[in-house]
């Protein structure tokens, strides 16, 4: 017989037919008689209850499922006596695939917190958070995916090990095959890249938009999804040392196709979410964030405000109110004042445009005020920017003398340069980072928890 899975079980109309059901045990319960088994295979966050017959089976094998612990069932599937489901299994057969040791099963008991869960990172996708947030992830993969390809985009692998610093920040991992206790030195005491694999300093990339431009000034659309890395050393809420980013890069867009495209994006993965996902979202909503079904339909069902840097410092100073990080034209605009603007002033997601050059990357197209680029950033309830990006700078001259402005090593960007040079075109794309959209996908509040095994400062354990 082939097993089904309780997803498809809890959604079929048709009853008193002979099921295979397998997954592991959530809980158990009944009396001398009957045994209730809550059984959960991952593919939905409801569970289907096992009905046993103690003198069918015995005690013996019964004792021995407890939480935790993997089993197969074959029997009927009948309308449920109970509350909470329509359908449950009426057991013929049970086989135990794997115990679970009460005792020390670490998931045995409920009300884990999130701290003492990403100690066990090995076992939390069985808690119903985790297996939420994690079926919730695959599916805003997938409608990345959908949504580029129904559009005409084109993925772009783009290289993980990497000579160039797309950001500038310099926070970027190492990539060596020195022996790092016999480091061979030139005549300066300094590492002697020659003799290295690569025969030139390499790190892992921070960003895939410097080579996703290559691919948009040849096919026209494109986008990268790929995982990035950045040596920060920083454990806040908001930080992973390796996280994935969705970053598509289009040829001839100005600033406002690539505004266009970014809020038809990011409306279209939480309707996708919305509709295809409502379960895990009311479970999220309901144990986790009781404003999160309220925040998606809130940004799904607003058109986005588009306005300035400058008018919006104008609004921050102008509100009476004490900033935490102080508000002036040519500062970084912190999550305070982003929410504020979001959720206070406007009460809709901003859009915001042309920011002070000095605060954003060489890339960014210069405006004719020589003050400003052609940035944006996308402002969301709950999160501050969820989305950067910009038109980027396709003038040769402007572009070099930005890189030397800033003294970037303008030989390692010798071929980013030639883009300009030969068969320049207008172009643009932005970035949204994939953990801090499934931070708003699911209402956590630690980026550590939307991302299976978290990499942060002094953890890589599994």
């Amino acid at each position: 017989m082939k097993r089904i899975k309780i997803k498809d079980l809890l959604q079929t109309p048709i009853v008193d037919t002979e099921v295979l059901v397998k997954g592991w045990v959530r809980t158990k319960r009944g009396n001398k008689n009957i045994a209730f088994i809550s059984l959960n295979d991952g593919s939905t966050i409801n569970n289907i209850q096992i009905v046993a017959d103690i003198s069918i089976f015995g005690e013996d094998l019964l004792r021995d499922i407890t939480t935790g612990a993997c089993i197969g069932v074959t029997g009927k599937l009948v309308k449920s006596q109970g509350q909470g489901q329509s359908v449950e299994v009426a057991a013929a057969t049970i086989d135990l695939y794997g115990k679970s040791d009460a005792e020390t099963y670490p998931l045995q008991k409920k009300g884990h917190s999130m701290e003492f869960l990403r100690e066990i990172a090995h076992l939390r996708p069985r808690t119903n958070t985790f297996g939420a947030v994690f079926r919730m992830r695959h599916a805003m993969a997938f409608a990345i995916h959908k949504y580029f390809n129904d559009k005409g985009f084109f993925y772009l692998h783009t290289p993980i090990i990497t000579g160039s610093d797309a950001e500038g920040a310099g926070e970027m991992f190492h990539v060596t095959t020195f022996d790092l206790a016999k480091i061979p030195l030139d005549k300066n005491g300094a590492p002697e890249f020659s003799q290295d694999f690569f025969g030139k300093p390499t790190n892992l990339t921070v960003s895939g938009q410097l080579e996703g431009e290559l691919g948009a000034l040849a096919l026209g659309d494109i986008y990268t999804f790929g995982p990035t890395f950045r040596a920060e050393n920083s454990n806040t809420p908001r930080h992973l040392a390796e996280f994935w980013m969705i970053e598509p890069e289009m040829a001839f867009y100005d600033l406002s196709d690539n505004m266009d495209l970014a809020e038809d994006f990011i409306k279209y993965l939480i309707k996708y979410a919305l509709e295809n996902c409502m379960d895990d979202l009311e479970f999220l909503n309901n144990m986790i964030d009781k404003g999160l079904l309220e925040r998606l339909r809130f940004v799904v069902d607003n058109e986005f405000v588009r306005t300035t840097y400058t008018n919006a410092v104008k609004i921050l100073a102008d509100s009476g109110k004490n900033w935490e990080y102080p508000v002036g034209w040519g500062r970084d605009l912190q999550a305070e004042h982003e929410r504020y603007l979001v959720e206070e002033h406007f009460k809709k997601p901003v859009i915001l445009v042309d920011y002070p050059k000095e605060i954003k990357a060489f890339y960014m197209k210069q405006n004719d005020d020589g003050k400003t680029v052609r940035a944006m950033d996308v402002l969301f309830p709950g999160i501050g920017e969820i989305i950067g990006g910009s038109q980027r700078e396709e003038n040769y001259e402007k572009l070099i003398a930005r890189i030397k402005e800033l003294k970037l090593p303008e030989k390692d960007l010798w071929w980013y340069l030639e883009t300009r040079k030969y068969g320049t075109a207008p172009h643009s794309g932005f970035g949204l980072g994939f953990e801090r959209l499934l931070l708003f996908m699911t209402g956590m509040s630690n980026i550590r928890d939307v991302i299976p095994f978290p990499r942060t400062p002094k953890n890589a354990e599994f």
